[in-house]
């Protein structure tokens, strides 16, 4: 297996013992992020060119678990139905990787880690899941992705005679995802993707609670890395509500809805 650091929409982030693999490639020259590109806009089909172009080259430099695989398997049975939110057609795989994490581009894809999967019921699985789904029907992603695009990637993409977008190179790519990566969704947002999360477990007749359940295994994670500020865990959570507050949170609905 690989080792992720960095991806669309963190939703709770902690880095695995690295005992069995290397790091996700996030191409040649990731560097320092560039400055904002002025008066450029971007429509919706050029953020569509830029996430396809991202999502494809993420595909394409990762472990994705084929088909006869049993994560690609359980993945397929739990997300069996969902084909699609707000319109935007849904697209799921299962990346090899011993970070636990998943994330969604607002094209509709989602990518779950396999080390996620391993620490998750079904349930909270599919919690997480809406959570996901939560951020691309709330144009999160799109948001995120649009930011990180004017503020990295695009910087040199921009033809210097006409404005005239480009397609995107590795190092450009590269730059995205550590744009990505160190994007800070507000707690507002995720707030509201947790609770798309809980009413997306009672639309599809499943245990709300699974919700705080997955937070609670992955804050007793975050315990057990210790207090460093310097560990991976510690970074990552940085960018995400208080583990506490979005538990007490769920809690609260659960208790309320009588569940």
């Amino acid at each position: 297996m690989k080792r992720i650091v960095c991806a669309i929409a963190l939703v709770l982030a902690m880095a695995m013992p690295a005992t069995v693999a290397a790091q996700l490639n996030l191409g040649r020259g990731a560097k320092a992020l560039g400055s904002a590109v002025k008066a450029l806009t971007l429509s919706d089909a050029d953020m569509a060119q830029y996430v396809k172009e991202y999502i494809d080259w993420m595909d394409e430099h990762n472990h994705v678990t084929p088909a006869d695989n049993p994560y690609t398997q359980r993945l397929d049975s739990i997300t069996e139905g969902l084909t699609s939110v707000e319109g935007i057609p849904l697209n799921f795989k299962v990346y090899d990787v011993i970070d636990v994490n998943a994330f969604a581009c607002p094209d509709g894809s989602i990518r779950v880690f396999s080390s996620l999967m391993d620490i998750m019921s079904d349930d909270e699985l599919l919690g997480v899941i809406g959570h996901e789904i939560g951020h691309i029907a709330k144009k999160h992603s799109k948001s995120s992705m649009k930011q990180a695009l004017l503020t990295s990637a695009l910087k040199d993409a921009v033809a210097s005679t006409n404005n005239k977008l480009a397609a995107l190179s590795d190092s450009q790519l590269g730059a995205l995802g550590e744009s990505l990566a160190s994007a800070k969704y507000s707690q507002k947002h995720e707030f509201e993707a947790d609770d798309y999360g809980y009413q997306f477990l009672m639309s599809h007749g499943k245990n709300p609670r699974a919700m705080s359940l997955a937070f609670k295994k992955l804050k007793q994670m975050q315990e057990e890395a210790g207090a460093a500020k310097t560990s991976k865990i510690n970074q990552l959570f940085s960018t995400h509500p208080d583990l506490d507050k979005r538990i007490e949170r769920m809690d609260k609905k659960a208790d309320k809805d009588g569940i």
